[in-house]
């Protein structure tokens, strides 16, 4: 994951994202990189994007309109890798495939974000408000 983070926002664009995965044998490799990527794009909303916000108890984004989470035009270029090794317990030697991209992105957003901009995020989503106050408090 590489991203760029504005220093006067602490706005945070992924620029690119590659997502390597051994899928055992892909019985359909189309369909095995689409899962990749929609696994992957799910990781990087909840690094991101997706976060449930109350005030004085009472959640204040129930639903899809105040709910944030990117559409493709937030989503960086993603390279989907696919690595075959065929498992003797998967039908066909295959492997399951969309859920886990989804378990590194929110790690690898926090991470680039460490490369780019010199702060560690402990809490997600990662959002501009957040990384400002981390890149103030560093100095």
């Amino acid at each position: 994951m590489r991203v760029r983070v504005d220093p006067d926002t602490g706005h945070v664009t992924p620029l690119e994202a590659v997502c390597i995965q051994d899928v055992g044998y892909a019985l359909n490799p189309l369909l095995v990189e689409g899962q990749m990527h929609g696994g992957a794009a799910q990781g990087l909303s909840m690094g991101l994007y997706e976060g449930q916000h109350f005030e004085s108890g009472t959640l204040t984004n129930p639903n899809f309109l105040e709910y944030v989470f990117p559409s493709a035009s937030d989503l960086p270029p993603l390279d989907a890798v696919i690595v075959e090794r065929p498992s003797e317990n998967g039908p066909f030697g295959a492997r399951i495939v969309g859920e886990p991209p989804i378990t590194a992105g929110a790690a690898a957003i926090a991470n680039a974000i460490r490369d780019a901009a010199g702060v560690r995020v402990t809490s997600l989503p990662a959002t501009p408000e957040q990384v400002w106050r981390l890149m103030q408090e560093r100095g």
